[in-house]
């Protein structure tokens, strides 16, 4: 199966309000040709709206979005060459698989024996060519979701988006579409823009994950990026695990139980801060802070174990398997030193 090459994208002061409530403030996002960008981010932040901005099925109220250097902002969805995925299937019933899939060549006027071909490739490049005689509701949900990924590819778009079409399926079957959507995508080379609430889809599949928070994009950059160098305490704390840990910032020191950290970015005042440090970033020792575990879990590849310090406060310590504890043994715990994120305390 062929594509039209991947486009870019750009989104330009980008704002959309429903009444008093502002749902995108002045987005600004480029996205390169064929990259897989995701918008990650909590219920209500403007990821979705985000998206249906650039489908066009948002008008928005100010700013620009520009494919391939051509203002689209307001041009409809049809004319956008644009594919799209939701959440929900939204398959026709009454039409087999092949004839879902062809529905959109149809609507283009494309000769029936090309769409017929065209949609066979389609529904092979997901796997499910064997299907294709069969009716929605013969299908399992991964392999609806499947055929609705192979609508969306069969007309050659220049850009394609998924609005959160994992979430309605079962953990083992959502890791294995999201791979093959990866696959797919890499494969074809499509511009990508990919919505999700979940930060370990984000962060397994995109090239690079905006953030967002209140219609605005909080940080932009590769999965390690934010990960390893969360730019606000907002992104610390939304993406990965952290321990809030109560701290002092003095003289661009973070002092945590002693320790000496530096802060992540433009560190505020001197004054009390909570320190958000990952659980790998805090490790067992012969010496350190003395603690109590509380509990330890066995995650398969790794533990993640409790303990409480003397001031009452709990951490949560990451660790290898092999090293096994059980609540009530009495242990100690240092920091590996890495820097961390910091926001004012009250």
């Amino acid at each position: 199966m062929t594509t039209s090459s991947g486009a870019t994208v750009e989104l330009r002061g980008v704002t959309k309000s429903y009444g008093s409530h502002q749902a995108l403030a002045g987005i600004d996002l480029d996205i390169t040709p064929g990259e897989f960008v995701a918008l990650l981010g909590p219920s209500g932040c403007g990821k979705t709206t985000a998206l249906r901005a650039l489908s066009g099925l948002e008008l928005v109220d100010e700013g620009s979005i520009v494919i391939d250097g051509v203002d689209v902002a307001r041009v409809p969805t049809n004319k956008r060459d644009i594919g799209m995925v939701f959440q929900a299937y939204s398959l026709f019933p009454h039409l087999t698989v092949l004839e879902n899939i062809e529905y959109g060549l149809r609507m283009r006027r494309v000769a029936k024996a090309d769409r017929r071909t065209r949609a066979a490739e389609s529904l092979d490049l997901v796997g499910l060519s064997h299907l294709g005689e069969r009716f929605a509701h013969q299908l399992s949900g991964g392999q609806q979701q499947r055929v609705a990924l192979a609508r969306a590819l069969v007309t050659r778009p220049r850009v394609l988006l998924l609005d959160e079409p994992l979430s309605a399926l079962d953990a083992k079957v959502r890791v294995q579409l999201r791979d093959q959507i990866r696959l797919i995508q890499t494969e074809l080379g499509i511009t990508t823009v990919f919505v999700t609430h979940d930060q370990e889809e984000a962060l397994a599949v995109a090239d690079r994950v905006a953030v967002m928070r209140d219609g605005r994009i909080e940080q932009i950059g590769t999965p390690e990026e934010l990960y390893t160098s969360p730019a606000t305490p907002f992104v610390a704390n939304f993406v990965g695990l952290s321990n809030k840990v109560e701290a002092q910032l003095v003289d661009g020191t973070v002092l945590v139980h002693g320790e000496k950290l530096a802060p992540l970015g433009t560190p505020p005042e001197s004054g009390p801060v909570t320190a958000f440090i990952r659980p790998e970033d805090i490790v067992f020792a012969a010496t350190g802070l003395a603690a109590t575990v509380v509990a330890s879990s066995f995650l398969g590849s790794l533990r993640r174990t409790s303990v409480r310090l003397a001031d009452d406060s709990v951490l949560s310590v990451q660790h290898e398997v092999g090293f096994a504890v059980e609540p009530g043994d009495t242990v100690h715990v240092r920091f590996l030193g890495s820097a961390v994120a910091v926001e004012p305390r009250d």
